[in-house]
Parts: C-alpha cells; structure tokens; sequence
C-alpha cells in the first residue's frame, strides 16, 4: 500500500526542532515530569514509577487507566476502552478493521490528513466534507445530506477541529449519528481536543461514544494534558470492536508502555489541576493573539470555538510554504504553512504553547512581515 506524504507532518520535522519560537505547536505547552507527580503526593508518585517493572504490558492498556478514561463517557466500562500509540494509531486500527477497498467513507477538508489519506490509500471512495472562511471554517449539515449514500460505511468527524478551531454542537453530533444510523454507517470522533474549552465560548461538547452503539470515539493525551511524549491514546467503541482492534494492534505495537500508562492515570487523577493550567494558557495567549491581529494590517482570523488552533489568513503575495520557511530558518520561529493543510494563504497557528514564548514569536514573525513590507513585497487583495 503506497501512502501519500504526510505533508504537515514532513513540513514540521524539517524545523520544529531548530527554532527557538514554536507556535505552530499543536498541543498545550508539555508538563515536565516533576510538575505532573507535583499535582498529588510526590513521594509517593516517585515511589511508584521508580519500582514500576520495565516489562511489557496487557494489550489493552492497563485497567486503571481504562478505568480513569471510561468514567468520562456515558455507560462505558473498562471493557469499552482500548489504550492506543497515541491517537493517530488509534484511528489507523479502526480504518483497518472497519473498511476494506470500495467502501464508501466520507472525511473533514480540511482535516487531519490521517484521516482522508489512509482510507485513500486503502481504496475507499473518499468524499469530502468542506468548509471553508466563507462561513468561518463552519460544517454545514445540509452538505453532509448530500453526500451520504446508502452504502456509506464510515463517516469522520474531527471536533473541536484540526486545524480551524471550529465545532460540531451537542444538536449537531446527535443529527450526524441520525443521518448515520439511517444508512447503517459508523462515526468515528476524532476528539484529540477534547477538554479544551475557549473562555467565553459556550461550546458544550458531546464525545461521539455516547451517541449510539456504531459511534467510536478517539482521543489522547498529547493535546489537552501537555503530556505528548507519552505516546498515550485511546479508543472508546463497543467491546467486539475493541477486541478487533486489539488483536490487530498486536500486528502494529503490541501494547502501550507501562511507565507510560502509570503516569496517564497520575494525570487523568489530576486531570482538573491540568486544565485549569491549560485555561490560563489559552487566555493569555489569545489575548496577545488579538492584539497582535488588530493592530497588523496584513493578518485576520476567525476566533476559534474551542481547541488549540486557529487559521491565520495574511495577505502577502508570497506561497505559505515559501514564507514559514522564511520564518522558521531567518527568524526561527515556527508557523505551520496553510499549503500542507490544504489552506493555502493562511498559516496554522497554535495557541497552547508557553505564554513567554509565544507572545516572542508573534513578536518576530511581526518583524518579518514588517521586513518583508520594506522590502516592497506586494500585498494581495483579499
């Protein structure tokens, strides 16, 4: 099977590790593993890692942590969790099980791009569910009518949105699982940013698990809990789903690690600490994000409902590929191009990352539109 680059992916291990300034950065900025045994009793957190055995691990991912992950679903247990390679191997055991050549699948654009590209790859049909600026990055339902047929047999969802910050309602997720049910189609919810909430935003989210039997949830630990390195995901499906998945993961990674797990089920404990720290993040740095937009005369952006990223259209007549790596490699600050994200004119900003360096590297990209406005680049009209 020949799987298309994964051009985002490409893009940001060419750079994102010799900048000084990332905020193109995906995930809350990452705990340190003092800070996250810091949140309970230290000693006795320290006492556990230090004599865990470096063994291998039950398949499924440990009880605990399954345990921790199903108390924040509707009537799920322990047997409707499987513990993943983070959320991206989550989603690739669920694509191998569920579909096979010819199946009808319909995806986000722009999205992730796992999750058109390798049911592509596969030899699905593949229809896109657009949106665009037009309407400020919204999915409209009356689109997704149109393009449900009576074969279709998975429908992907990704809220809060990767990478536009846009939503899908409570209302709407249960009207996407209704037009689903209707045709026999699973949904599959990406939800890697899950818990991040934009202050002032009354988004109330609804986890596709607790729609109905043929609704899969995925999630992480990698973008609500700073906690990336980790590699700690999950899936959250019926039980003869998840042993499914389980026995083809024994073909891909086997089982998660076991400090990895321990740690997970430290953090979700404390999971209330975390995301109090995460919205004081998010509010400081959309409010220099703000400040930032309106006084600049090249950029705007649409506030995003909920997550850790936004779209950042600017006006300059230069291809965004060729402007984050002049960022990136003469200002060494990080800003993802809108190109690899099917965006083009914009950039993927992230606004979870540490408030000193973030508010830093809108400094310097600032500085670099400004050196490029001297310069007499051209401003395109939008």
């Amino acid at each position: 099977m020949l799987t298309a680059p994964f051009e985002l992916e490409q893009w940001m291990n060419k750079h994102e590790l010799n900048v000084k300034y990332d905020i193109a950065e995906s995930g809350i900025a990452p705990l340190s593993i003092k800070e996250l045994l810091d949140y309970e009793n230290n000693a006795t957190a320290i006492n556990t890692i230090t004599n865990l055995p470096i063994g291998y691990n039950d398949s499924r991912g440990a009880i605990s942590l399954r345990e921790e992950i199903a108390k924040t679903y509707s009537a799920c247990g322990s047997e409707n969790i499987l513990i993943t390679i983070g959320a991206i191997e989550a989603n690739y055991l669920i694509f191998q099980v569920l579909l096979n050549r010819g199946d009808h699948v319909i995806a986000q654009y722009p999205s992730y791009q796992q999750l058109y590209t390798v049911p592509e790859t596969m030899g699905c049909d593949v229809s896109y569910w657009r949106c665009s600026d037009d309407n400020g990055f919204k999915f409209d339902l009356d689109q997704l009518k149109t393009l449900i047929r009576p074969d279709t047999k998975l429908i992907i969802i990704n809220t809060p949105h990767n990478p536009t910050g846009a939503i899908l309602t409570k209302q709407e997720m249960i009207e996407v699982y209704k037009m689903a049910e209707a045709v026999g189609s699973f949904v599959l919810s990406d939800e890697a940013y899950r818990w991040l909430h934009v202050p002032g935003s009354a988004y109330e989210f609804e986890p596709g698990f607790n729609l109905g039997p043929a609704a899969i949830s995925t999630g992480t630990m990698s973008k609500p809990f700073g906690l990336a390195g980790l590699r700690i995901g999950w899936i959250a499906a019926q039980p003869d789903l998840i042993e499914k998945c389980r026995s083809m993961r024994h073909y891909v990674s086997l089982c998660p690690g076991r400090i990895d797990d321990t740690l997970a089920v430290i953090a979700f404990r404390n999971k209330d600490k975390i995301f109090k720290r995460n919205e004081q993040i998010i509010t400081e740095n959309l409010s220099a994000l703000k400040e930032w937009v309106d006084r600049s005369e090249i950029l705007s952006y649409h506030l995003p409902a909920a997550g850790l990223l936004c779209m950042l259209r600017y006006n300059l007549d230069l291809p965004s590929i060729q402007l984050s790596d002049r960022l990136a490699e003469q200002y060494s600050v990080l800003l993802a191009p809108g190109s690899v994200v099917g965006l083009e004119g914009y950039f993927r900003l992230g606004f979870g990352q540490h408030p000193h360096i973030f508010k830093k590297g809108i400094e310097i990209a600032d500085k670099c539109f400004s050196d490029l406005l001297k310069n007499n680049l051209k401003i395109r009209t939008l």
